[in-house]
Order: C-alpha cells, then sequence, then structure tokens
C-alpha cells in the first residue's frame, strides 16, 4: 500500500463520519447555545452586573458573590467573522462558576479557575466563535487593563484571587485605589441542602 492511491477500502475506513441530521433535530450547536442561554439567565437573575470599576485581569467578584464585575474599560462586543459578538454573557459564566466553587466548595482560587475556563471556552464555543478567536481579543484587553492605573476599585471585591497569587504588588495598587460600592442584596435566597 505504498503508491500514491488508497484503495477503495481504506479510504472508507479513513473518511470521518457525517451524520445527517433527520428533520426535526437540531444540530449539537445549537442545543449547546440554548443551554448556554439559559444559564446566563439564571446567573443574572441571581446576581447584579456591575460594570462602573477598574478591576485587574478584566472580571472578579464581590466578597459575598451577588455581584459580578467586569472592568469599565473592557468592551461589550467584539467582531467575529462579521458579526458582533458580546462578550459579558462569557465573563459571567467564568466568575459565577469560580466563585461558587471557592464559596460553597471551598476549593482553592487555582483550582476553581481552571474549572471556570472550562465552562467560558463551552460557552463560547456554543455560541459558534473559536476559542483562539475570543482568547485573542481577552488577552488583547488583560493588557491594557493590568497597565492602567486603578483609581476606582470596589472596596466589596474578593481578593482572594490576588492573594492565591501572591500578586503583592497589585494588591497594594488596588487597596491604594479603592471606591465605595454599594453591597447588592441578593435577587435569590439561596438555600443549600445540608449547609
Amino acid at each position: 500500500m505504498h503508491g500514491s492511491e488508497r484503495h477503495p477500502r481504506m479510504l472508507k475506513a479513513l473518511t470521518p463520519v457525517r451524520k445527517t441530521l433527520h428533520k426535526g433535530h437540531r444540530p449539537e450547536w445549537l442545543i449547546g447555545q440554548t443551554m448556554m442561554d439559559h444559564a446566563v439567565k439564571a446567573i443574572r437573575a441571581r446576581a447584579h452586573l456591575e460594570r462602573g470599576y477598574d478591576i485587574p485581569y478584566l472580571a472578579g467578584y464581590s466578597l459575598d458573590g451577588h455581584t459580578i464585575f467586569i472592568d469599565r474599560h473592557m468592551p461589550k462586543s467584539f467582531i467575529y467573522r462579521r458579526r458582533k459578538v458580546l462578550t459579558d454573557r462569557f465573563l459571567i459564566v467564568h466568575e459565577a462558576v469560580e466563585k461558587s466553587l471557592i464559596q460553597l466548595l471551598g476549593m482553592h482560587y487555582l483550582h476553581a479557575h481552571q474549572i471556570a475556563l472550562h465552562a467560558e471556552q463551552a460557552a463560547v464555543r456554543a455560541e459558534g466563535i473559536t476559542w483562539e478567536a475570543y482568547d485573542e481579543f481577552m488577552q488583547e484587553y488583560i493588557k491594557v487593563v493590568g497597565d492602567e492605573e486603578l483609581t476606582r476599585v470596589p472596596d466589596n471585591l474578593d481578593l482572594t484571587p490576588y492573594r492565591d497569587f501572591h500578586d503583592t504588588e497589585e494588591l497594594k495598587k488596588m487597596r491604594a485605589g479603592m471606591a465605595p460600592c454599594p453591597n447588592f442584596e441578593p435577587k435569590h435566597k439561596v438555600h443549600i441542602a445540608g449547609l
């Protein structure tokens, strides 16, 4: 089998199987997008979104977890293949998952961050966007936000991620630029069985 033409049976065996959709079936990505829409709505129904502060590394959450912060300089969208993609939803999923794992299960920030990153990737891909395009856009703004002067950091921002990274220089800058931020009441009373 060293010739330039493959044997027909081998060619058939190596060709990827493509499932044809039956009438009434939806492609997997559409179901994923619908489920992500529901997940984001559920998070937004429980947490307040605040975009009026300087947040290192683009996004964070309040000590009580009732507020998700997105940096005030972070654009709300980017263009991907000639369509406008709203980005808040992906950051909201990441921050909500991360805070829940830390607060409810007592996980270390770095472990919770890895799981939250996978949830964010799933949300991005469910929207039909490549992770590479999204991540390239985000990395551009992480650098910009990281280089800016921190003059308006919410005083109720959970500093656990910065402490766990041992980023003492960043923590000093953040504390020097803290501004009052209201503690928003929870939109839903959360009951966790056994706690």
